[in-house]
């Protein structure tokens, strides 16, 4: 089952994400409500985990089994080449904060377990690192819990939920977190339990989608809970990092997903679908590309106006990011597919 209109949503989010990385001397960080909301926008990985969750349902729901093989395959085939173009082009610019060990990590996928690495190399690496658990679990779950219709991981996931949200914002007003560009910062934040209900929830989301999905004109809803998502940014003083934003996410993908009106029409038109397509390049590429792009822009052309620099950074992302899609993400995805030896 495909779902366009949602894809869009993941360009938008990946935006967010991006601008909210972006010097903070662009001159969106000058209107103070809207400041508010893109010192917050890395919420937009939360968003990505909960529809990774959400999507995989709606992607197997109709098999009584998945095979390990073929699941882990098709994610690596997905996911992987582009995550190492992303250190590849990061190398680039940065090469003196190459070591082996540092490779071995990020390559791995092993930074976010350790407090203090997991922003090594290409840092939004970290979240993939959180994605390569998802997808461990995800045939477990499937196969012995969601596929026969278990209600007790309804319970579980509820409260791991619950429970990750009282304790990491606990954890981030106790003595113990010592802020920003911390190790208590990365434990709390970037390890990939505090991440595990983000995934659960989405999976419930496409649970619930599948048995109940009831089509019909949502815009009037998708637009009330957009405008409430940008409020709870500016004026809940929480931590959304890790999940608590699902209570608005969870119905935003829902609502988007059975609608019927006119945001679906908008939302499905190929070009927009065509940027959530590319949205996972444009997130793994997009610190590499601004350090390459600044350097290139100052020594040769003495651009360092950050608006100026944002457009063509914006124009330069997207760009790459379809090209990298078109001639890398996919081709090799289709190639890793097709290895005999990982068919057996």
């Amino acid at each position: 089952m495909k779902i366009s209109q949602i894809t869009f949503t993941r360009f938008v989010a990946a935006m967010a994400i991006v601008i909210s990385h972006f010097n903070k001397d662009l001159f969106l960080y000058k209107i103070s409500f809207i400041s508010d909301i893109f010192l917050r926008a890395n919420v937009g990985v939360s968003y990505f985990f909960i529809l990774s969750g959400f999507i995989m349902i709606v992607a197997y729901h109709r098999k009584k089994k998945i095979s390990y093989r073929d699941f882990y395959r098709n994610r690596v085939a997905r996911i992987y080449p582009l995550y190492v173009v992303g250190l590849l082009l990061y190398l680039v610019i940065r090469c003196s904060d190459f070591s082996f060990y540092k490779a071995f990590l990020y390559l791995s996928g092993a930074q976010s377990w350790i407090p203090g690495k997991a922003l090594i190399l290409n840092f939004p690496g970290w979240s993939i690192s959180v994605e390569f658990l998802f997808y461990l679990l995800f045939p477990l779950l499937y196969n012995y819990l969601y596929s026969k219709g278990n209600k007790s991981i309804w319970i579980i996931a509820i409260l791991i939920w619950i429970g990750t949200q009282v304790f990491s914002n606990l954890y981030i007003n106790s003595p113990s977190y010592k802020g920003p560009h911390t190790e208590s910062h990365e434990f709390i934040h970037y390890f990939p339990l505090w991440h595990i209900n983000e995934f659960l929830i989405g999976n419930l989301a496409g649970l619930f989608f599948v048995k109940n999905r009831k089509e019909k004109n949502y815009d009037l809803a998708v637009i009330v809970l957009f405008v409430g998502v940008m409020l709870s940014l500016v004026f809940i003083p929480l931590n959304f990092h890790n999940g608590l934003m699902a209570v608005l996410f969870v119905p935003v993908i829902y609502f988007i997903s059975c609608n019927t009106g006119f945001l679906t029409k908008i939302f499905s038109l190929k070009p927009l679908e065509f940027l959530g397509e590319i949205s996972y390049a444009i997130y793994i590429i997009h610190i590499p590309l601004l350090y390459i792009l600044r350097s290139v822009l100052w020594d040769y052309f003495q651009v360092s106006q950050s608006d100026t620099v944002f457009w063509i950074y914006i124009l330069v992302l997207i760009a790459v990011s379809a090209i990298f899609y078109r001639f890398i993400e996919k081709p090799m995805r289709d190639y890793i597919k097709k290895l005999s030896f990982l068919k057996r």
